[in-house]
């Protein structure tokens, strides 16, 4: 029989020497970054770690702890170069300036999605405060356009919905486009059903709106299942197109704003699916800056399709006790079955933790992007 306590006490005893050994080996790691350094060269070595695993596994005795060594071992590994990082000089270099406040006046242009009325103008509205100049855009990719020409010295989208998430698109483009997020602002969504002047709902056949304010109201839609949905630009855009077409049996999901800037009749009020539907809305620049007080930073990364290769990377926010507050995946344009990751993580570049992992990753991944860094809602 074997003695528990016994058996308990070895255990210790080992993980005793387990502890001094993983301290004199990351003073060794230590000196190896010293090394690196004086010389410029990296330190991420993916083929010396590969050797490395392989003949650590081939040491064991039994099948199952080939895998488990592995496993303790690229943590170790990753560890190891988390600290090495912070040894480094250049933790400045993520290309950012940091700002006290966001220029803008009266003549200051900023592209916003959709047109007079549409939510998108409110958000811009709501967050300049001190009066700039909207040039209303009729979609996500002429925004971004606009931003990067200079045509505009800010823009603003919506990224996400509390009741349908986030826009795919405008994930596509920021990775695409060298615009950053420099801010974002937060609308209460409170849909309406408008018709022209005389209309009534049992005279309505066609609804027209944004995808996005089709599928907020779809419980309503569902009750109407006699009416044709039309995807028909924005929500704005589509008040305006049935108040021009001037046909009764035609309707529009739009903001109460939307409907009495263009004269329409309000068929029915808050035909949204949740009470508490809003969309958070982004602020663009194609300058890398951001706010001093900024807490919340935005990247996307793209990485080799191996086994633990996302928890390798995801690692280096846990080693720097950074917290990820989202994370999404999006197919990369021309490449069959491979994926980009966009993720949010808690605190600003200014801090050192945050300047550490995010340097960990681009080194290590296939592509990394900063996206921005703001002030969180």
């Amino acid at each position: 029989m074997v003695d528990l306590q016994e058996s308990r006490k070895k255990i210790d005893e080992v993980d005793e020497k387990l502890v001094e050994l993983f301290e004199y080996r990351m003073q060794l790691a230590m000196d190896v970054a010293d090394y690196k350094r004086s010389v410029g060269k990296p330190i991420y070595d993916s083929e010396r770690e590969e050797e490395k695993l392989k003949a650590l596994a081939a040491l064991t005795k039994h099948e199952f702890n080939k895998t488990a060594v592995a496993d303790l071992f690229k943590q170790i590994m990753s560890m190891s170069r988390t600290l090495q990082y912070t040894l480094l000089d250049n933790l400045e270099s993520l290309g950012f300036t940091s700002v006290d406040n966001l220029d803008s006046e009266k003549t200051t242009k900023v592209a916003f999605y959709g047109e007079k009325g549409s939510y998108t103008e409110q958000a811009m509205l709501e967050y300049f405060k001190s009066g700039i100049t909207g040039i209303p855009m009729e979609t996500f990719g002429q925004v971004m356009q606009a931003i990067k020409d200079g045509e505009a010295t800010y823009g603003v989208l919506p990224i996400e919905n509390s009741s349908t998430g986030t826009l795919s698109d405008i994930f596509d483009l920021l990775a695409e486009y060298d615009n950053f997020i420099i801010g974002e602002h937060l609308v209460k969504i409170e849909h309406n059903l408008w018709g022209i002047p005389g209309a009534k709902i049992s005279d309505i056949k066609k609804i027209y709106s944004h995808r996005q304010g089709l599928l907020q109201c779809s419980e309503f839609l569902k009750q109407h299942s006699d009416i044709k949905q039309i995807e028909g630009g924005s929500t704005a855009g589509s008040a305006r197109r049935i108040l021009e077409e001037g046909d009764i049996t035609q309707a529009a999901i739009a903001s109460k704003r939307a409907g009495e800037c263009h004269g329409l009749q309000l068929l029915q009020e808050a035909i949204h699916n949740e009470v508490n539907n809003s969309t958070r809305f982004i602020i663009i620049s194609n300058q890398k800056i951001y706010k001093k007080e900024a807490k919340r930073t935005s990247i996307c990364f793209a990485m080799s399709n191996k086994s633990g290769s996302l928890y390798h990377m995801l690692s280096h926010f846990i080693y720097n006790n950074i917290n990820m507050t989202k994370i999404e995946s999006r197919p990369i344009v021309g490449k069959a079955f491979a994926y980009r990751f966009f993720v949010d993580i808690d605190g600003g570049l200014d801090d050192p933790s945050v300047k550490n992992a995010l340097h960990c990753i681009k080194e290590e991944a296939i592509e990394m992007k900063i996206l921005g860094s703001y002030i969180p809602l």
